[in-house]
């Protein structure tokens, strides 16, 4: 059950980066420095990893 909960956290996160990738974005059009865009990217790509690994541990059964 805690693994199902850690995945859903995980799926949460991956949509809050989206949406500051999104507003870096918007942001850097406005002229912002462009390290927001990088922060954000990466910020997503920890994320997306984390989700993934979460999912491979859901789909592997419990380990006990």
């Amino acid at each position: 059950m805690t693994q199902c909960i850690g995945a859903a956290i995980s799926a949460l996160g991956v949509l809050l980066g989206m949406l500051l990738l999104a507003l870096a974005v918007r942001e850097y059009r406005s002229g912002a420095s462009a390290l927001w865009m990088v922060a954000a990217a990466v910020l997503l790509l920890i994320t997306v990893h984390t989700l993934v690994r979460d999912v491979r541990r859901l789909r592997t059964g419990p380990t006990a």
